[in-house]
């Protein structure tokens, strides 16, 4: 990355991590195809770096009322933001506006979304907790103008919620997405075809309790991928907090059981690393793996709930109450 791109997203690689301060408990992040960092939290602002300095909005439901949020994502033509509660309300801002539109709502009161993401321009994917007995699932396929609920007919029951903790439940590749479920069972609802059909997966990550399960999933290639979790009221507690696959999602094994960092809240790999780099943060603070999550070393004194790397793996931005950081990623 080039010193000038550093100072456009305001973070050199050379000094100590820039740190910004909002009103505002951030877990949605994203680093739009452009490089563009955006960030959604509470008290309904998002946040977009623009030339090295952030840009904030403050939405309002129709009401008045305002949202809070823990899903985001941008496209190279829009970024959208999801409200987590009913009313559940998408807005949608094009890069070319200044304006944010609401182009989904759900008025149920039991609505509860955790996540979102995009396959491209034009095709994305957000989800939330089960109603009439599977997990809620839009799509979209002009590029965020219109969502189209997906039926139940065409998902697998479930009767587990999921973690609006990090904007990580979901994570695409290719045609591909999966969806990291938990709470009473823990699973991997997934598609082939970008939402069209489905199948899920059992994993033996901890489950079955209230706050048991996947908080957060990642895919680094065709074939390799992992998911995090724990048990947040036992963050110590390492035994089955985290799976691996090595086979494209077909099934999953416990990853280093008894070993290395309980509960985090969000798992990321590190771009250009061949899968050998890995963070994984929450309140207990960043674990970092270099060799593919074999060993790993902690800084307890930093507390985050999300992140995201920039495009070439140099830098990480990270969000928690309060506060969005970029640092460089060591080698």
């Amino acid at each position: 990355m080039t010193a000038l791109v550093w100072l456009i997203y305001g973070c050199t690689p050379e000094v100590n991590p820039t740190q910004w301060e909002f009103n505002s408990s951030i877990r949605a992040l994203t680093i739009a195809p452009s490089g563009e960092v955006w960030w959604a939290g509470s008290e309904g602002l998002v946040g977009h770096l623009v030339d090295g300095e952030w840009s904030v909005d403050t939405l309002r439901r129709p009401d008045g009322s305002i949202p809070a949020f823990r899903s985001i994502a941008a496209t190279n033509e829009a970024a959208f933001v999801l409200t987590i509660a009913s009313p559940a309300l998408l807005y949608r801002k094009l890069h070319t506006s200044d304006n944010w539109s609401v182009v989904y709502t759900n008025m149920d009161s039991l609505a509860f979304f955790d996540s979102m993401a995009f396959w491209d321009d034009r095709e994305g994917i957000a989800m939330g907790d089960p109603l009439d007995g599977c997990l809620s699932v839009i799509v979209t396929r002009d590029g965020g103008a219109t969502w189209e609920e997906i039926s139940c007919e065409n998902l697998p029951p479930a009767d587990e919620a999921a973690f609006a903790a990090s904007n990580g439940n979901i994570v695409v590749y290719g045609d591909e997405a999966w969806i990291a479920s938990g709470g009473v069972r823990s699973r991997i609802f997934q598609t082939y075809d970008r939402g069209r059909t489905w199948s899920v997966v059992e994993t033996p990550i901890q489950q079955g309790g209230t706050m048991t399960g996947m908080f957060s999933i990642a895919r680094c290639s065709a074939s390799q991928g992992v998911g995090w979790g724990g048990n947040w009221e036992a963050m110590n507690d390492n035994t089955a907090n985290k799976i691996a696959t090595t086979n494209g999602g077909a099934t999953w094994d416990l990853l280093r059981p008894g070993d290395g960092p309980g509960y985090r809240s969000c798992v990321q790999y590190v771009p250009n690393t061949d899968c050998q780099s890995i963070w994984a943060v929450g309140i207990p603070g960043i674990s970092r793996s270099r060799d593919g999550g074999v060993t790993w070393s902690n800084e307890a004194d930093s507390s985050f709930y999300t992140v995201r790397f920039t495009l070439d793996g140099q830098a990480a931005w990270l969000a928690g109450r309060g506060k969005v950081v970029c640092r460089p990623v060591q080698p």
